[in-house]
């Protein structure tokens, strides 16, 4: 008669990370990170330059990217925030985070480009200068910072994507310390041996136990 050794199989091991998920992990934290801080740096940077009639000569202006608009360094700070949330939510609340950084990015986008060609800080400047409401900068000019905030505003944007597209292969933030104030149960003394029984005698010398004692 032949018996038939089983062979144990080897632990199931937890599933690791696609390459695409890695990939996009990567990406998005690069892009998303690299975003948010070329739009802030582009934020302080000159955006666009005039003049303003005062007294009979040329008052020369400038206007930097938070006189114009505060949307893409404002954006810039709520997308770096919600890719970091991204790995501390799973499931729906990631894809609503993930949905929330990609917002930010078309907003920093279209804020940029519209204020690319706005010149109503600098006509503000011009008014307070001239000390006339009605008046107007002339010899208007622009810089690329605009565009260079439009294209972090990309950069975030593209995070959001992949992070709406690839986030349910990311890892989240592990839960093992989630209950650490949790009381633990408390171990429960072992019964006394009874001297009737050479099992529990044996069971008591094992443990260190003096089965006589009393």
């Amino acid at each position: 008669m032949e018996y038939v050794t089983a062979v144990p199989h080897p632990p199931a091991q937890a599933p690791r990370p696609s390459r695409a998920g890695r990939r996009s992990l990567a990406l998005a934290l690069l892009s998303g990170a690299l975003g948010a801080a070329v739009a802030l740096l582009s934020s302080r940077q000159q955006w666009s330059s005039g003049t303003a009639t005062v007294a009979g000569g040329d008052f020369p202006l400038t206007a930097q990217g938070s006189d114009v608009t505060g949307l893409p360094a404002a954006l810039a700070v709520v997308g770096l925030a919600a890719l970091v949330a991204v790995f501390a939510v799973r499931r729906a609340g990631r894809l609503a985070v993930a949905g929330l950084l990609a917002l930010c990015g078309a907003g920093t986008v279209t804020a940029a480009l519209l204020g690319a060609s706005d010149s109503s800080a600098l006509d503000e400047k011009a008014a307070a200068v001239a000390g006339d409401t009605s008046a107007t900068v002339h010899a208007l000019s622009h810089t690329a910072w605009p565009y260079v905030a439009a294209a972090a505003g990309a950069l975030i944007l593209l995070a959001g994507l992949l992070a709406l597209r690839y986030g349910r292969l990311w890892p989240a933030m592990s839960g093992r310390y989630e209950r650490v104030g949790a009381a633990r149960p408390r171990r429960t003394a072992a019964p006394a041996a009874d001297p009737d029984r050479p099992e529990d005698l044996w069971k008591a010398l094992d443990r260190g136990e003096d089965p006589t004692g009393a």
